[in-house]
C-alpha cells in the first residue's frame, strides 16, 4: 500500500469511526443518568491519560499512527477521546468542574506565558487582513441566521415556527449572542428578547453541538493548512516573522530549566492569574454598580459586566507588559512549553463538553445551525479567498466569534504558540461587538420567520 492510500484509509477510518459511533449512541446507547466517575481527580487523570496517549502515538515515525496523524491532528484527538468519554457516560461535563478550572487558571496562566515573549511590533505587523477576517466572521453569523431560517422553513416551516416567547427565532437570537462574542453574550440575548427558558436547553444542545463539529473541522484544517494556503494563494510572509523572531530569540536564550527557572515561570503565570482575577472581580463589580447599562441585562454593553471579558483581557495585558522586561527571558526555561501543557489540558476539558450521542437528538435545530454555521465557513473561505488571506487568520477569526476566549486562543496556538494573543485580543473584540451583532441578527430573523 502506498503513502497515498495510507493517508486515505487513516481519513476513512477516523471519518467512519465518528460517523459509527454517534449513530450507535443514540439508537442503541442509554447514557448512564450519573457519571461512572464523578471525582474530579479520576475525570483529571482520564484526561490526562488521554493527552499521553495522543502524544505518545504522534510520536510514532512509522506504522499505522505515523499516517493517522498525516490526515488527523493531534490535537483533534486530545479534544475528541474526552468526547467519546463523555458521550460513554465514563465522566460528565455538567457535573466536572475540570472546565471551569480549566477555563478560569490554565488558560489566563497560558495567555501570560505564550504571551511573555511576544514582538507587539510584529503582531500589528500582521496587518488589516487578520481583523477583516474576524469582522467577516461576524458578518457570517449576523446574515446566517436569517438565512438558515429561510431555506429551513421551506420545507419545514414547523422547525423555525413557534409564537410568542416560543419562537424559535427568539431562541435562536442566543445563539447569535454565543457565536458573535460569548456566554456573557448570550445571556444578554435571552434577557432581551425573552426566550421560553424551558425550551432554551435546546438551544444550548445546538450550540455545544454545532460549534464543536466545527472547531473539530477547523483543527483538522490546521494539519492542512499549507495545502489550504496554497490554494487561497495566501502571503504568510507576517504571521512567518513573528514565528521566526519568537523562535530566533527562544533559541538565543534557550537554557536546561532548574527547579528555580520553573517555580518562577508558574510564579509568573498564577502570580499573574492572581492579579487578573482580583482586577476582574472588582471592575465587573464596580461597573455593575455605577452603570446601569452595564448591570442591565439587557442591555448592549452588558458585557463588560463579565468577570471572565476582564480576567481574559487583565492577563493579555500583564503578559504583553511583562514581555518589555527580563520576564521574557524564562522563555528560554520553557515558559511557552508549559503555557501549552496548560492549553492542551484545557482543550481536553473542552472535548468533554461535547456529548456525540446528542448529534441526533433534535435534527431540526441541529440542521439549522449546521446550515448557519455553512454560511459562516462560506463567507469566511470566500473573503479568504479574494483577499488572499492565511488559514491562520480565517480559522482564528472564526473561532474568535464563534468559540470566544476560551477557545480562540487554543486554535491560535495550535499554528505556533506565539500566535496565542492574537486569538485573545481578537476574542475580546468578540465581546465588545457581540450583543450588537447578535441583535441585528436577532431582528433579521424575526423578519425571515415572519416571511
Amino acid at each position: 500500500m502506498n503513502s497515498k492510500s495510507k493517508y486515505i484509509l487513516a481519513f476513512i477510518l477516523t471519518v467512519l469511526l465518528i460517523a459509527i459511533t454517534s449513530i450507535l449512541m443514540y439508537f442503541f446507547y442509554e447514557k448512564p443518568k450519573d457519571p461512572i466517575f464523578a471525582n474530579d481527580a479520576i475525570v483529571f487523570g482520564l484526561l490526562m491519560i488521554a493527552l499521553g496517549f495522543v502524544f505518545l502515538t504522534e510520536s510514532k515515525k512509522s506504522g499505522y499512527w505515523y499516517y493517522f496523524y498525516k490526515i488527523v491532528p493531534g490535537l483533534l484527538m486530545c479534544y475528541l477521546i474526552p468526547a467519546i468519554f463523555n458521550s460513554l457516560g465514563l465522566i460528565s461535563d455538567e457535573i466536572s468542574k475540570t472546565y471551569f478550572i480549566a477555563s478560569r487558571y490554565l488558560l489566563p496562566a497560558s495567555l501570560v506565558l505564550l504571551t511573555l515573549s511576544i514582538d507587539l511590533k510584529a503582531i500589528f505587523n500582521l496587518g488589516w487582513k487578520a481583523l477583516v477576517m474576524f469582522f467577516t466572521g461576524t458578518a457570517g453569523i449576523i446574515i446566517g441566521g436569517p438565512i438558515a431560517i429561510l431555506l429551513i422553513s421551506s420545507f419545514s416551516p414547523e422547525t423555525v415556527g413557534g409564537a410568542g416567547f416560543d419562537a424559535t427565532w427568539r431562541g435562536l437570537a442566543t445563539l447569535a449572542g454565543s457565536w458573535i462574542g460569548g456566554g456573557a453574550n448570550q445571556a444578554a440575548m435571552l434577557e432581551i428578547y425573552e426566550f421560553n427558558q424551558e425550551l432554551y436547553g435546546g438551544m444550548v444542545l445546538v450550540d455545544i453541538v454545532v460549534a464543536n463539529i466545527w472547531m473539530a473541522l477547523i483543527l483538522l484544517g490546521i494539519g492542512k493548512r499549507k495545502k489550504i494556503d496554497n490554494w487561497l494563494k495566501a502571503d504568510n510572509t507576517a504571521i512567518d516573522e513573528l514565528q521566526n523572531k519568537v523562535q530566533a530569540f527562544s533559541d538565543k536564550i534557550t537554557r536546561i530549566p532548574s527547579t528555580s527557572d520553573l517555580i518562577i515561570i508558574l510564579t509568573i503565570a498564577f502570580g499573574a492569574v492572581g492579579i487578573a482575577h482580583f482586577g476582574a472581580d472588582h471592575i465587573s463589580v464596580f461597573l455593575k454598580d455605577n452603570f446601569k447599562a452595564v448591570s442591565d441585562p439587557k442591555s448592549a454593553l452588558s458585557s463588560f459586566g463579565s468577570g471572565f471579558f476582564w480576567l481574559i483581557s487583565i492577563a493579555t495585558l500583564i503578559g504583553v507588559l511583562l514581555s518589555f522586561t527580563k520576564a521574557k527571558n524564562y522563555e528560554g526555561a520553557g515558559a511557552s512549553k508549559v503555557g501549552s501543557v496548560f492549553i492542551y489540558i484545557l482543550v481536553a476539558t473542552i472535548g468533554m463538553k461535547m456529548d456525540l450521542g446528542k448529534i441526533l437528538e433534535n435534527p431540526g435545530l441541529i440542521l439549522i445551525g449546521l446550515v448557519w454555521m455553512a454560511i459562516h465557513a462560506g463567507l469566511l473561505i470566500l473573503v479568504a479567498k479574494l483577499i488572499k488571506a492565511p488559514y491562520f487568520f480565517l480559522a482564528v477569526g472564526s473561532q474568535a466569534n464563534v468559540g470566544g476566549a476560551a477557545s480562540a486562543p487554543v486554535v491560535a496556538a495550535a499554528f505556533h504558540p506565539s500566535l496565542a494573543t492574537v486569538g485573545a485580543l481578537l476574542a475580546v473584540f468578540g465581546y465588545v461587538v457581540g450583543t450588537y451583532g447578535a441583535i441585528l441578527c436577532a431582528e433579521l430573523m424575526k423578519i425571515a420567520a415572519a416571511g
